[in-house]
């Protein structure tokens, strides 16, 4: 299973909902990996990856891998990195990510990811893909390549305009591109249950019959915590309200991925 996380919106938690989801994945027993195509680079560092370390193998050394007559590759499956996390592998950002888009796109490459995923699928359960805040190169082939979307979703009116012109976009991609992308559902994510607006934005979404999923992810300082110390909630927090709001979105994400299987199976 392939789920990318993207939102063109910055600021709504992509990083941060793509390593914890990955995280549980993992803690749960599954051999799970994590790309990052953000060039910022922040699900990388967030699982402990050092960004100054040239020797590390990266998403961009893998899509800019040319194999000609002189050229030798490196196998896709020798990307994957171990992290401090059993069964958690990281493929992780570089900034050459902004160096090589132009060259990439011309020489149209948009499929590559994609048909690494179909190498990388012989080694890993899950493949979660962290995306950059907007509709670029990146975003694409990471759509291109997934089986389901998941979108973060903070409650604001912007947030709201950028969902729909982000629905569009992808529905003009799937049609050309990946006609079995399904869009997973929309994570609320930093919700203060106190206020009122929030509740109101997502009934207006409601309205629209889009796919919210539940729970909301609560507003909490600890999300920050994490991140300063690199470790995922799941292994840094775990009796904590966020972790288990966490938990239960990712078991009903599997919930439905294990009927899925079975349908299919029939």
């Amino acid at each position: 299973m392939r789920r990318v996380i993207f939102n063109q919106k910055g600021g709504v938690g992509k990083s941060s909902i793509a390593a914890n989801l990955a995280a549980l994945s993992a803690a749960k027993g599954f051999r799970t990996l994590l790309i990052d195509l953000d060039v910022q680079g922040n699900s990388s560092h967030y699982l402990g990856h050092d960004a100054s370390d040239s020797k590390d193998r990266t998403i961009a050394d893998l899509l800019n891998q040319t194999v000609g007559w002189f050229s030798v590759s490196t196998p896709v499956k020798d990307f994957p990195q171990p992290t401090a996390f059993d069964n958690l592998y990281l493929i992780p950002s570089s900034p050459k990510l902004d160096k090589i888009e132009a060259e990439l796109e011309r020489r149209y490459k948009i499929y590559k990811l994609r048909d690494a995923l179909d190498e990388l699928e012989k080694q890993f359960d899950r493949i979660y893909i962290d995306t950059p805040p907007n509709f670029n190169f990146y975003s694409k082939a990471a759509l291109i390549a997934a089986h389901k979307l998941l979108i973060p979703f903070d409650c604001d009116s912007f947030s709201q305009q950028a969902l729909m012109t982000l629905l569009n976009n992808v529905a003009e991609l799937r049609d050309d591109h990946n006609p079995s992308l399904a869009v997973e559902g929309i994570i609320v994510n930093m919700f203060n249950a106190q206020a009122n607006f929030p509740t109101k934005i997502i009934e207006d979404l409601r309205d629209l019959d889009l796919p919210i999923l539940e729970p909301y992810l609560p507003l909490s300082v600890k999300m920050k915590e994490s991140h300063y110390h690199q470790k995922p909630l799941p292994h840094l927090l775990p009796n904590h309200k966020l972790t288990k709001a966490f938990e239960q979105l990712y078991t009903q994400l599997e919930a439905e991925t294990l009927v899925e299987g079975n349908a299919a199976a029939n």
